[in-house]
């Protein structure tokens, strides 16, 4: 019984360990030279324009219920190892909590971008301002570049 229980401790823990690392994995991109399967064969406005302005910006991460998850999972199971009786349900729910909080944390962090905000004038004189993953384009004041637009979605190519 007791192997029993300490093998589906490491289960578990071996499975909120996966989920977390996936968590890289699913964040999307948001570079300019990145497009969703939605946006193939769709028509897109193109406008033209100089960059005025290029500043270095954060894109934060996401905040699925995953990361709290997989976090709490972890906690409790270490938690609950620590004392016995009572003493072992109070710990496991104590490193819920906190795993719970950790978790989190540790999502945020690891799907977080550098992004770029790029500010342009359009040739109709209009400004407008374009956030985007930074992919090392390394745009330049005085550039000419292109605005795509789909929808709500923009953004800034060459």
């Amino acid at each position: 019984m007791v192997n029993h229980l300490r093998n589906l401790k490491r289960s578990a823990l071996a499975l909120a360990l996966v989920g977390m690392l996936g968590l890289a994995g699913c964040a999307s991109n948001l570079s300019g030279d990145s497009y969703s399967r939605g946006e193939a064969r769709r028509a897109m406005v193109v406008k033209f324009a100089t960059v005025q302005s290029v500043r270095f910006v954060k894109l934060e991460g996401t905040k699925s219920p995953v990361g709290t998850v997989a976090g709490g999972a972890i906690g409790g199971i270490a938690g609950s190892g620590v004392g016995g009786g009572r003493g072992s349900a109070v710990a496991g729910v104590i490193g819920a909590v906190a795993g719970g909080l950790a978790g989190a944390a540790i999502e945020e962090g690891v799907t977080r971008k550098q992004g770029v905000e790029v500010t342009v004038r359009l040739d109709s004189g209009r400004y407008m301002a374009v956030v985007q993953q930074d992919a090392g384009e390394g745009f330049r004041s005085g550039e000419r570049v292109r605005l795509v637009q789909d929808g709500g979605t923009m953004r800034v190519t060459r």
